[in-house]
Order: C-alpha cells, then sequence, then structure tokens
C-alpha cells in the first residue's frame, strides 16, 4: 500500500534537515508521497522536488499558513500551491517581514527579563528568511537557559511568558481563498491542538477542504473523533507527522503514514491554478 505524510518542514523554516536530507529520510521510512509545508514560505520546494525525483517519491508543493477564526489562531496548510504565483508569493513576503519583526521583539522582550540573547545569534541558527518562536526555543537550548525547546517555550515563549508576543495574522478565510487562487487545497492543521472544535464548522462555511485528523500530538481517539467530524462536514480526512528534523530532539517522520487514497481524495479538490 502506498503511503503518504502531508505535514513536514526543512531549515527554509523551523526543521533542521534540507530538503534533500528530508527526500531521503521519507524514502528511508517508506513513503511515496510527501508535502513540504514550512510555515509562510515555499522556498524549499525546487529543491525538495529535484531531491524527490532523486528518491522515487512523488512531491506535493505546499506551505503552513498561520491565521486565525474568530480570533483564535488556526494553522491552514496549503498543498498543490503553484509556488511561481504572484499573489501567493507577494503575501509569504509579507508574512516573513512579520515573523522577522517578531523575533525581534521576542529578543528585546527576553533581554528586558534578564536573558541575555541576542538577535544574531536567533538569526544565525535560524538562517532563513521565516524564523520563528522555535529558532528563539533552540538559541535559548544552546545558551543554556532552558533544558530543552519545550521548557523553553513554557519558562519564555508561551502566552503569559516573558518572551510571548503576538503577531498579526490574516483571516481564515483569505488564508483558504489565497490557497485557492494559487491552485490549492486547504486543510486545517492539528486540530487537537486548539482545544475548540467550534472553529471547525466555521472554518467549513469559509471554504476549507480538509481536516488533518492523524497528527503525532493526537490521541488515537482524537483523530477517531477528527475522522467522524471531517465526514459530517464533507471535508477530507488527512494526516502528517508535522516533523521538523532534530529541531525538537528527535524525528517525527515515520510516526504518521496516510493511506494514499485519502492523497487522491484531496487532489479531487483541487481548484484549476492561476498564475
Amino acid at each position: 500500500m502506498k503511503l503518504a505524510d502531508l505535514h513536514l518542514h526543512t531549515c527554509f523554516s523551523d526543521g533542521t534537515w534540507s530538503p534533500e536530507e528530508l527526500a531521503s529520510q521519507a524514502r528511508a521510512h517508506g513513503l511515496d508521497a510527501v508535502a513540504l509545508t514550512d510555515h509562510d514560505s515555499v522556498d524549499g520546494c525546487e529543491r525538495m522536488e529535484v531531491a524527490c525525483v532523486i528518491e522515487g517519491i512523488e512531491f506535493i508543493p505546499g506551505s503552513e499558513i498561520t491565521a486565525e477564526v474568530d480570533g483564535q489562531e488556526v494553522h491552514i496548510l496549503g498543498y498543490w500551491l503553484n509556488t511561481r504565483s504572484e499573489a501567493l508569493r507577494s503575501q509569504l513576503v509579507r508574512f516573513q517581514e512579520v515573523r522577522q519583526n517578531r523575533v525581534q521583539e521576542i529578543v528585546v522582550r527576553l533581554n528586558e527579563n534578564g536573558v541575555g540573547l541576542s538577535e544574531f545569534v536567533v538569526r544565525t541558527l535560524a538562517d532563513c528568511e521565516a524564523p520563528g518562536r522555535l529558532h528563539v526555543a533552540r538559541a535559548l537550548v544552546q545558551q543554556g537557559y532552558a533544558r530543552d525547546c519545550d521548557h523553553a517555550f513554557e519558562r519564555f515563549l508561551k502566552k503569559g511568558r516573558p518572551g510571548f508576543v503576538s503577531k498579526p495574522r490574516m483571516s481564515a478565510g483569505d488564508a483558504v481563498a489565497l490557497i485557492h487562487e494559487a491552485g490549492g487545497v486547504s486543510v486545517l492543521a492539528h486540530p487537537g491542538l486548539y482545544r475548540n472544535g467550534g472553529i471547525i464548522p466555521r472554518l467549513k462555511e469559509v471554504g476549507i477542504d480538509g481536516l488533518e485528523c492523524w497528527h503525532t500530538k493526537h490521541s488515537e481517539a482524537e483523530s477517531n473523533v477528527f475522522i467522524r467530524k471531517a465526514a459530517d462536514l464533507g471535508l477530507v480526512a488527512t494526516g502528517g507527522s508535522d516533523c521538523h528534523g532534530m529541531a525538537k530532539g528527535c524525528p517525527l517522520i515515520g510516526r504518521v503514514k496516510l493511506p494514499y487514497q485519502q492523497v487522491e481524495e484531496l487532489k479531487e479538490r483541487r481548484p484549476s491554478a492561476v498564475d
């Protein structure tokens, strides 16, 4: 049976592996199709496509876009994106600027609270156009301020902590429209992390195509709940590992292997691509 992982990150956002390393790992774990979903970026897609051709793996260009619905931050996965879309590229550049400014402000706030972390250290570690809190967390661990990334988030970076900085987000409806305009299909990432089941019907109203039912932070019971919810709402049930390479100490690739039938169902939702 063919298998897929539709939620993967590289060093072009907050993963540690290059596209070539990720493709090699995908082949080693028996995956037949993968999607690259770096945060607010498609910069790694060209290299990932070449690497997947070499490894004999089907490649799906994508991105994970930060948005909000009813005041709740949500992550929307876009698949089969036309990475040359001017509208998409322009919006992603704006998102990346927001991310860069947010990292700068996080470091300022940490400094004001006695944490001597430099922005240079974070940006050197990130080495990409879409830095995020995970890069700050890794820098905090590297500099001895936290045991691991989870500890860094708990102590410094989560909401209510000294280094937390909210960031401007587009509406979920606009994010879904942007994905569709770029020829893609849209999926709500890891719904179990939001602890708010009411947002799923709202996202259905704005045109979302699928629901990430299988995820490394979902229990089997949670996955089953989301599978039923997807069926009730006419959404495609999808899944992915959300692997960030070694960023969190242990690679997650291989822990979620989506039946290829789900990929085929998602393909059927593709609109005509818009340049």
